[in-house]
């Protein structure tokens, strides 16, 4: 086979985008490529620098937490073409706002287990100074250390 920009092998497909060859399939299958995948004479499909950007953009949109039912609905509107826009906008701003939640929550995440890392940090850090010093650290549970308090506060 002749490698040309617009001539890609399933292989070169799945190496270009991190898909396996089972996903592309699998996505042409689900019907969720815009342009029907072509065929080679030898019945061997044939993908575009179009179908690896569309790939691209389907890929993304799976990772933001697209479900599979929800991308193959934006794949048809975007088939039909002309006069979807406006059902498109609507889709992209449900799932926009499905992210945005979903990134609160990761915020709020984040932020307790960077509260966590610095507890532990400073333990530690207070561990290893005792051990310097040859002092003996508070006893597990010690609820004199402001530490510890805030450890019992969080779990």
């Amino acid at each position: 086979m002749v490698e040309s920009a617009m001539s890609l092998s399933i292989g070169q497909v799945a190496e270009r985008t991190g898909l396996s060859v089972h996903a592309l399939r699998f996505y042409e299958r689900e019907g969720l490529f815009v342009n029907p995948v072509r065929r080679g004479p030898s019945g061997r499909r044939i993908y575009s620098e179009d179908d690896v950007d569309w790939l691209t953009v389907c890929i993304i949109l799976r990772a933001s937490g697209m479900p599979l039912p929800v991308l193959s609905r934006y794949a048809d509107l975007v088939r039909e073409g002309a006069g979807t826009e406006e059902e498109r906008l609507t889709l992209m701003r449900e799932h926009q706002a499905r992210v945005t939640t979903q990134i609160g929550r990761l915020t709020e995440s984040l932020d307790l287990i960077r509260f966590k890392v610095a507890v532990y940090e400073d333990l530690v850090d207070q561990g290893a100074a005792a051990h310097q010093c040859h002092a003996p650290s508070p006893a597990a549970g010690e609820e004199g250390t402001p530490l510890l308090r805030q450890e019992a506060v969080v779990e």
